[in-house]
C-alpha cells in the first residue's frame, strides 16, 4: 500500500528510499513486499538500515538530493526512536513520506497507513477473556490485523506544496489539520 500512497500522492515519483528497522524480524518480508508492489509501479527502492541520528541524516540527505523520491518509514524500535528526527529531516528535504503509524502523522507526518491500534487492544483483550475461562494460549491462533487506517496530514500536505487527490481524501479514516 505505501508505495500505491506515494504515486497517488506525487505521481511522478520515481524513487523511494525505504527506511528501515535492521533489527525488526519483520523487516525483510515487509521490504520484499514493498520492492515487489513498487517495482510493479516503475519505483526504484532504495533500502536505508536506521541505526544512528547521524547515518539517517546522512542517508536522507544524500537520497533527498535526487528529484522525484519519496520515503516509506516501516515500523520498528529505531523508526520510533528516532521518530521526529525522520520526521524532520522529510520535511526539511520536503520528501513525501508514508509512515507506518498515525503517531507518526500526528507529529506532523505526511500519510500513514497501518494497522488499528485500538482494535489490536481489544482483540488482545478477547484473547486475554479467553484464557481466563481456561483456554491454553499454545492453542489460541495467531491472528492478523483487521483493520488498516489511512490517516493523512493535511498541514504536511500544504507545506509540501501538495494536493491530495479527492480519490484520497475519500478513503481517509483521519484528517489532522
Amino acid at each position: 500500500m505505501e508505495p500505491e500512497l506515494l504515486k497517488e500522492f506525487v505521481p511522478s515519483t520515481t524513487r523511494v528510499a525505504v527506511l528501515r528497522d535492521v533489527t525488526n524480524p519483520a523487516g525483510g518480508p515487509q521490504f520484499g513486499a514493498i520492492q515487489t508492489v513498487a517495482a510493479s509501479l516503475g519505483l526504484e527502492v532504495i533500502p536505508i538500515g536506521v541505526r544512528e541520528q547521524s547515518e539517517i541524516e546522512r542517508a536522507v540527505a544524500g537520497f533527498a538530493a535526487s528529484p522525484n523520491s519519496g520515503l516509506i518509514v516501516t515500523g520498528g524500535a529505531s523508526n520510533t526512536s528516532h521518530r521526529q528526527l525522520i520526521i524532520t529531516l522529510a520535511q526539511r528535504h520536503r520528501l513525501p513520506a508514508v509512515y507506518a503509524d498515525r503517531v507518526d502523522v500526528a507529529n506532523g507526518g505526511l500519510v500513514s497507513y497501518g494497522p488499528n491500534r485500538f482494535d489490536q487492544y481489544r482483540r488482545a483483550a478477547g484473547y486475554v477473556d479467553r484464557i481466563l475461562k481456561g483456554e491454553k494460549p499454545s492453542e489460541l491462533l495467531v491472528q492478523n490485523p483487521t483493520k488498516y487506517d489511512l490517516v493523512i496530514n493535511l498541514k504536511a500536505a500544504k507545506a509540501l506544496g501538495l494536493t491530495i487527490p479527492p480519490t484520497l481524501l475519500a478513503r481517509a479514516d483521519e484528517l489532522i489539520e
